[in-house]
């Protein structure tokens, strides 16, 4: 990369740009877009997170970000992996040609080759208080990054994560209001059609979410759909 003023107005933008998506959704396909649009000879990029021991992938641009992980996965290695499963390793890598990496992960890079890929980058997403995944950018070509796209990467990784951690939390916000503002509405249809006293209305979505083994927000949302809780074997 020879324009690093243009590439840091670029840098510049999409941060600005990354506060202003709506969703979280929103926030994880800008961030995996712009990986294309602003790393050289990237020609897909995806986020992985580690769920326990299962792979999600979020915000894939191509399928075949989407059939890497599911490989990483099913074979339980793989350079995306390694770099999600845990700060303690290696916070970014690159692998110039996997042709030269079968016996690192012998496992996954065989099957790799399959899905035509040349070479790629990982880096962690992390900030001060979590690790949130691994982005990762392919190519079909073989020794496509170059160090200079790896700082790149590394630059637009650190603003991805920051950006990732932000909406997350928006979004973990919304979803507790959403929440709160439900099972008040549940709790004043059992108050009103059962005569109940707000601690009475709440202890009954709580006994039958108990009982039932259903989240306390879904009894509530039933609530709120039937007009009231619903009959054994509903």
């Amino acid at each position: 990369m020879d324009d690093w003023r243009g590439f840091a107005q670029q840098m510049a933008s999409l941060a600005r740009d990354l506060l202003a998506q709506e969703s979280l959704n929103d926030t994880l396909e800008r961030i995996t877009t712009a990986a294309t649009e602003l790393v050289a000879d990237c020609d897909a990029a995806g986020i992985l997170v580690l769920r326990g021991n299962r792979v999600q992938s979020l915000a894939p641009t191509h399928q075949v970000v989407v059939d890497s992980d599911e490989l990483q996965g099913r074979v339980g290695e793989g350079p995306c992996f390694d770099a999600a499963r845990a700060s303690a390793g290696e916070r970014q890598f690159r692998i110039a040609d996997f042709t030269d990496e079968a016996e690192r992960w012998p496992k996954y890079v065989p099957e790799a080759r399959k899905l035509h890929l040349g070479s790629m980058m990982g880096f962690l997403l992390f900030t001060e208080d979590e690790d949130l995944g691994a982005l990762n950018l392919y190519s079909y070509r073989p020794g496509a990054f170059t160090d200079t796209d790896e700082t790149a990467g590394w630059l637009l990784a650190s603003h991805a994560a920051v950006a990732f951690s932000s909406a997350r939390t928006h979004a973990q916000m919304q979803e507790a209001i959403g929440t709160r503002h439900t099972i008040g509405e549940a709790m004043g249809i059992l108050m009103g059609r059962h005569r109940l006293t707000e601690d009475q209305a709440f202890a009954a979505l709580r006994r039958y979410s108990q009982d039932h083994n259903v989240k306390l927000r879904e009894v509530a949302a039933q609530v709120c759909a039937r007009g009231g809780l619903p009959r054994a074997g509903e």
